[in-house]
């Protein structure tokens, strides 16, 4: 679960409810017509502006917000560099025995392309566009969000010229102008909540999220060519790791530490054994 959009939109809300409640009363701010005009006129202007197939994709993407994981590049440099270790070994063909333990479809297809030795440029050349393709998929999603923080305030206001002209309609009764302006206000309201704590963050963590998941994918494609090129894997390990933050570095560094450790300790174990099964 991605906890930072979670507690965002329930902070945000606790704060517009506080806010309100501080010096006021929540059912002023509530008007069913209003939510209408509101959500159901921007949804719909939404609707004009893109295809049917991506609009049905709303509840998905928001979804994916939401469920997000974290990325961990270090933990894709980890299986690179060991990949890389087996590829010096046992060759590049060995490789092939590796994709059944791997969950990354992108990595998968890159080192398939090197098990049947296309030339590095062809690689490139073939996940670039892959990339791209990937690219243009999440801005989809971004778009939607962008046009629907758009067009909500702008229903808002529709929603407050259809108040004004109904509150002009009742000048005759001066008691009736303070609750029919207060209603007109509402939609206003309403846009701008819907477009500022919601789409538009919405929006900026999916454009995140793409450049994140683009970074390791780039990660990816220079660790499958180092090790087509057959380069150590020590300076493959160094190549990726300007991939990471400080933090991930340290992370991975610790990690890989452990795991340096492990296997010590593992061939000490098969030492001793070899020397317990001589005597």
């Amino acid at each position: 679960m991605d906890l930072a959009t979670i507690i965002g939109l329930i902070l945000g809300v606790i704060c517009v409810i506080w806010s309100i409640m501080l010096d006021g009363s929540l059912l002023s701010f509530w008007d069913f017509a209003s939510v209408i005009i509101t959500l159901g006129g921007g949804l719909c202007a939404t609707l004009v502006s893109c295809k049917i197939t991506e609009f049905a994709k709303i509840m998905k993407v928001t979804v994916k917000v939401l469920r997000g994981k974290e990325p961990r590049p270090q933990d894709t440099i980890r299986m690179l560099v060991e990949l890389s270790l087996k590829a010096r070994r046992e060759g590049l063909l060995s490789l092939e025995s590796e994709q059944e333990n791997i969950d990354n479809d992108f990595l998968k297809q890159s080192l398939q392309l090197v098990v049947d030795g296309v030339e590095p440029e062809v690689i490139v050349d073939t996940m670039d566009l892959e990339l791209e393709n990937m690219k243009a998929r999440h801005d989809k999603g971004v778009s939607l969000f962008k046009t629907m923080a758009a067009q909500f305030p702008a229903w808002g206001m529709i929603g407050t010229l259809i108040g004004l002209i109904k509150l002009l309609e009742s000048l005759d009764d001066p008691s009736k102008i303070g609750s029919a302006m207060a209603v007109a206000l509402v939609t206003t309201f309403y846009g701008s909540i819907l477009a500022n704590l919601i789409c538009n963050p919405i929006a900026t963590k999916l454009a995140e999220k793409s450049k994140e998941e683009i970074q390791e994918k780039k990660m990816i494609i220079e660790g499958v060519l180092s090790i087509q090129a057959g380069e150590n894997p020590r300076i493959l390990e160094h190549k990726l790791k300007t991939f990471l933050s400080p933090k991930q570095k340290l992370e991975y560094d610790k990690m890989a530490n452990q795991a340096a450790e492990e296997r010590r300790s593992e061939r000490g174990e098969r030492s001793e054994k070899g020397r317990e099964a001589a005597v």
